[in-house]
């Protein structure tokens, strides 16, 4: 089932393998630069549940760099500006964000803004940015991990940064 809200694209299915429900929310932007094209095609922001932990896709349909020789920041409305740990995947053209601290604090801002800007440098590929629109998110978020709540993830990360205790007694 595909739900439209403003500018967002959510869909909501059953995995046809698990019978687990699966979601995502799409928004694309046209608001695009890359330094080697005059034109460059439209961008994506996805949110998706990928191995049942909360993730953010920004995909473009061109090389944008590699984990290893990139550096991506992100800027909410006026809001401090954030250079989260990111891989790039599919072939050098997807940022993917999924470590839980750092999702949780991408949505959380994208909860209350209207406007989100991507940049990305690399030593690899041209300078490229985003502009998108992410004004009434909040649906979007909710529908995006309905089978992979951030409040677990929230948890999972607390558990991680907890220090174990020691058995050495």
């Amino acid at each position: 089932m595909t739900v439209k809200a403003g500018e967002w694209t959510a869909e909501n299915h059953l995995d046809r393998v698990t019978g687990a429900p699966i979601s995502n929310s799409l928004l694309l932007t046209r608001n695009v630069s890359y330094g080697a094209m005059p034109f460059p095609p439209p961008a994506r922001l996805q949110l998706i549940c990928f191995k049942e932990r909360p993730a953010v896709l920004i995909g473009f349909d061109f090389k944008v760099g590699s984990t290893r020789n990139a550096e991506v920041g992100y800027r909410f409305d006026d809001k401090p500006g954030h250079e989260p740990h990111v891989r790039i995947v599919d072939d050098h053209k997807t940022v993917l964000i999924d470590d839980p601290k750092e999702v949780i604090q991408f949505v959380t801002e994208m909860t209350t803004s209207d406007n989100l800007y991507l940049r990305i440098r690399a030593l690899s590929a041209p300078r490229t940015s985003a502009e998108f629109k992410v004004t009434g998110a909040a649906a979007s978020i909710a529908s995006a991990y309905a089978s992979c709540p951030l409040n677990a993830a929230k948890a999972a990360s607390a558990k991680a940064s907890t220090p174990e205790p020691d058995d050495d007694d």
